[in-house]
């Protein structure tokens, strides 16, 4: 199992829009993807920023590149991020699963 990781930072107003539009954009796009397991995403908001790290559970490497298209290591992006992100990376990190345990989760 690959685990992606990819980070974003908004202004503290606007985290709740911006998750909103992650369910309707990337999120939805994940579940749609062929090999793809989940996502989780973790939030941490600090003074007037909000910081999303985004972790999409994939069946194996090949399910993932298949995912991002043409560099894998490049972060997916829709039309509407420019106008929620103050700071975001451009690239993503995939990282091998050596365990997981998300009882009850």
């Amino acid at each position: 199992m690959i685990a992606r990781t990819w980070r974003g930072v908004t202004a503290s107003e606007d985290a709740e829009s911006y998750l909103r539009y992650l369910q309707e954009t990337g999120f939805s796009e994940y579940r749609r993807s062929p090999g793809n397991l989940g996502v989780v995403c973790l939030q941490h908001t600090q003074g007037d920023r909000a910081e999303f790290l985004l972790v999409s559970f994939w069946e194996s490497e090949d399910a993932a590149v298949a995912f991002a298209g043409g560099d894998p290591s490049r972060a997916v992006f829709y039309p509407e991020d420019d106008r929620f992100l103050v700071e975001r990376d451009e690239h993503v990190r995939h990282h091998r699963v050596g365990h997981a345990d998300l009882h009850g989760l």
